[in-house]
């Protein structure tokens, strides 16, 4: 009995197991599996694309620079006698106002020499013509009919009678001359930037004495960006006999209080800047130093100041903020409440806003809400009255977050696990 035992044990509990095994396999439990969640996983704003036309502002920046610089030179020699109260640096003077005044002594005595000079050769003038029309009428009292030589009448002498008369005059004109320039003046209206001679010291002919500037004008150098000249009109490419606009360009400055200047672009350089590679046009600020200046202050020779340029008004332009584009190269929009990325061509760009070419048409749905990792297909929500200020989305997760067939409850997990989609 015990034998039939041992041989029959192995066999009943191979049977006992493989029942077993089977019973578990035929009703293993099912997990209770939730479809893919169809809520969306973030609301964004967006920005409905229309057509406006839009005045292209083209930002710059220059150095204030007269529109007329000069050395005051001396062209006669002698010693500064006298200096004007407005020939100090900063002063202000009127077109032909005496400026500097040189010791004329020597001139005033050369101008009465020169003067005696002249009294004198056209006393000899005289003489040459009375003496040549006596020789005439002593030729016709010896009964010749025929005519007299050059000789008999004189000529020659009444000839240089009357160069020494011309070389007279004209001694004394340089006599004039050099006696006025004892007086130095400036032939506009100006300022003073820096005084190079004073009182008491000695000068020579061509000898600087201050350096001055034309305050009818002021004139700002300003670059333009290449992909900004398609925006420009430039001061050549105007009508013929056409004039700069007034309000072409406003200059700003931020020295002290910030102010604004009015000016016009009135012309363009005539070459390529070498070493910047761009064109450079020249703004024109009339009369910025006027008692009917408005502001507290003029502007300051060589101040460093930034320009906006009135270009051209593009019709019908797609217009974004800068916020919304990503690399330079692409942005999100909404399609059907899925998020969508799109490659954009980018025509213009300021600080702020962007002209955008290709990649959007209008009534496409822009997304403003400044997105991290995200991958384009995700499903989002349009979120109802969003601040343009909000800086970063708002999520909208539900309670029980499904992410790849998994149930997922905790938020932070989810956000990891849409990041690595």
């Amino acid at each position: 009995m015990k034998k039939k035992f041992r041989v029959l044990a192995p066999f009943v509990i191979f049977i006992a197991l493989t029942g077993l095994a089977t019973a578990m396999i035929t009703n293993r439990p099912e997990a209770n599996r939730r479809p893919p969640a169809q809520a969306p996983l973030m609301a964004v704003e967006v920005q409905t694309i229309v057509p406006r036309d839009y005045p292209v502002v083209l930002g710059s920046y220059g150095s204030v620079q007269p529109s007329i610089s000069s050395q005051l030179v001396a062209q006669v020699s002698g010693q500064v006698v006298w200096v004007s109260p407005s020939l100090r640096d900063g002063g202000f003077f009127a077109a032909g106002e005496p400026l500097m005044r040189l010791d004329r002594r020597d001139y005033e005595a050369d101008l009465k020499i020169a003067e005696a000079q002249l009294i004198e050769a056209r006393r000899e003038l005289v003489e040459a013509k009375a003496r040549a029309e006596q020789a005439l009428r002593d030729w016709r009292k010896l009964g010749r009919t025929d005519e007299p030589s050059d000789l008999v009448l004189q000529k020659p002498q009444l000839l240089a009678a009357e160069a020494r008369v011309v070389s007279s005059e004209s001694a004394l004109q340089k006599a004039q001359l050099a006696f006025e320039r004892t007086e130095i003046a400036a032939p506009f209206a100006g300022r003073v930037l820096n005084q190079r001679a004073d009182l008491g010291q000695v000068v020579t002919p061509g000898m600087a004495l201050a350096e001055v500037y034309a305050t009818d004008a002021v004139e700002i150098r300003l670059p333009l960006r290449n992909r900004d000249l398609a925006f420009f009109e430039l001061p050549e490419m105007r009508q013929p006999g056409g004039r700069p606009g007034e309000g072409d360009v406003v200059i700003e400055s931020r020295l002290g209080q910030a102010t604004e200047w009015i000016g016009s672009v009135v012309r363009t350089e005539g070459a390529i800047d070498d070493a910047a590679r761009q064109l450079h046009v020249i703004a024109r600020i009339e009369d910025p130093f006027g008692e009917n200046l408005q502001h507290e202050r003029p502007l300051k020779i060589g101040e460093y100041v930034g320009a906006r340029l009135a270009g051209r008004v593009v019709p019908d332009a797609v217009v974004i903020p800068n916020s919304a584009i990503y690399q330079g190269s692409y942005v999100y929009r909404v399609e059907q409440e899925v998020l969508r990325r799109t490659d954009v061509e980018i025509l213009w760009q300021n600080d702020e806003e962007a002209i955008v070419g290709r990649g959007l048409e209008f009534g496409d749905q822009l997304v403003l809400t400044p997105l991290g990792q995200v991958t384009s297909g995700m499903r989002v929500a349009i979120e109802e009255g969003a601040n343009p200020e909000n800086d970063r989305p708002v999520d909208r997760l539900p309670t029980d977050s499904v992410v790849d067939g998994e149930e997922i409850r905790d938020k932070a997990e989810v956000d990891r696990r849409i990041s690595q989609r």
